[in-house]
This record gives C-alpha cells, structure tokens and sequence, in this order.
C-alpha cells in the first residue's frame, strides 16, 4: 500500500528520498500496481527528464522512464528489437511499463532482455553521494544492484536477430535466441525462456558453432512448461535462423 507519495523536481533530490527506508522509484507504474499490505513511499520520477531518446553516434541513449511503447515508436529503434517489444507486453501495458523498470522486474522469459543481453547495452545507476556506475546488461541482471537506473545506452553499429517459439504467436516464450553481430566480427547469442533471467551463450569472435552453444546453454533449463531436451533441440534451431537472417 502506497501510503506517501514524493515528485521531486531534481535528480539529487530523488536520490536523496531513496535513501529513506521502504522507498521506491515510481516510473511506469507498473510493478508498483500490484496489491500489497506494506506500506511503501513513492518517488515519481516523471519530472526529473529521464524520458529522453537521443541517437548519439553509434549509440541509442534512452532514459529510464521511456516507455517500451515510446522506444517501439522510435525512428532509431531496430526492426528486431521492436519485435522484443511487443512480446513483452500488450499495448495498454507497453504504454505505462518503462525501460529501466521492466529491466529491473525482468526474468527469463523476457523478450526484452534476452535482445538486451545479446546487444550487450550499457546501464547507468546512480545513488546518493556516489559517482554514476556504468554497467553491462550481463553484470546488472544477475544482481540487480541498488540504485536508479537514468539511462540504458544500446549500440547501433549491431545488428540483431530475434527468434521465438511459444505456445501462440503473442505469448511469453518457451525458448528464444537473441543475436547481435558487430562487423568487427563480434557476435553474442542470447537464450531465454526459463528461469531469472535470460542466458548468455556466445560472446566472442567466431559465430561457428552457435547451434551447439545455443543447446549448450538450455541443458538445465527443464521447467512445468517444457524439457531441457526440447529447448536444447528448439534452441539450437532458432540460433540458425537468427545467423541465417544476418547473412
């Protein structure tokens, strides 16, 4: 239960209110909505002009309270990526959820991440009286340190493929491949579909071999909607594809 509610007009003054005990940011809205008996202070960040998209060189800087539905809509947006976007959530939702909160509330199945993964996108975090931490996807997900997220920075200069099966073609999926291919030669292959958060299968030069990394990467994936063996076999398929749409 929301029993205090703050909007404060500067970043500091936010990060000031965070420090206090039992205090969430209040992007989107959306993780907060959810019916619960602790009380709970709220800070809005709505004023605090994190809603930005800028294209700056080879990179899409976008700020924390974006909505996934603001990033589909974006000119710079990846045709791949914007696929990621409308699995994630239904339109009503994709209008209210916000980047840095649906990175945050983000498990396995999530399409979103999964292509966040596989980009390697960088994550800002700031905290009261420290200096702003630049993070890799890959170093956020498993911890989901504190802090405020301000800006999720995705590269530009990759492209990306994205692949997934389901039980209907708009569902959460079983298993989905995430693939980013930079021209230096760069390639990371991203496996969701299970558990806290998606799984990085390849990050390295070579893109010989991402069928076998990719059934590699489900062998203990087994869960109430599907084997191990079956993701180990959908996986490595869906990898193939991912390459095969990049050549």
């Amino acid at each position: 239960m929301i029993t205090t509610y703050h909007r404060p007009k500067t970043l500091k003054e936010a990060l000031t209110l965070l420090t206090q005990p039992n205090t969430l940011p209040l992007g989107g809205g959306t993780l907060l909505s959810h019916t619960t008996a602790e009380s709970i202070s709220v800070v809005d960040l709505q004023a605090l002009s994190l809603n930005h998209i800028h294209k700056k060189g080879n990179n899409l800087e976008i700020g924390a309270t974006v909505t996934l539905q603001q990033l589909l809509e974006s000119e710079h947006c990846p045709e791949a990526l914007k696929k990621t976007l409308k699995l994630e959530a239904p339109l009503n939702l994709r209008n209210s959820a916000s980047v840095a909160g649906t990175l945050v509330s983000s498990d396995g199945r999530s399409t979103f991440a999964c292509a966040m993964l596989a980009l390697d996108v960088k994550i800002e975090i700031q905290s009261s009286n420290t200096e702003p931490r630049i993070l890799n996807i890959g170093e956020f997900l498993p911890l989901r340190p504190a802090g405020l997220i301000t800006q999720v920075t995705v590269p530009l200069n990759a492209q990306l493929a994205f692949e997934t099966v389901g039980r209907t073609p708009s569902d959460k999926p079983i298993v989905c491949t995430a693939l980013a291919h930079w021209g230096k030669g760069r390639t990371r292959l991203a496996i969701g579909g299970w558990g806290k958060s998606p799984t990085l299968a390849v990050d390295g030069t070579e893109a010989d071999g991402l069928e076998t990394a990719a059934g590699n990467a489900c062998h203990e994936s087994s869960d109430e909607n599907a084997s191990a063996e079956y993701r180990m076999d959908v996986s490595a398929t869906l990898a193939g594809r991912c390459m095969e749409s990049l050549q």
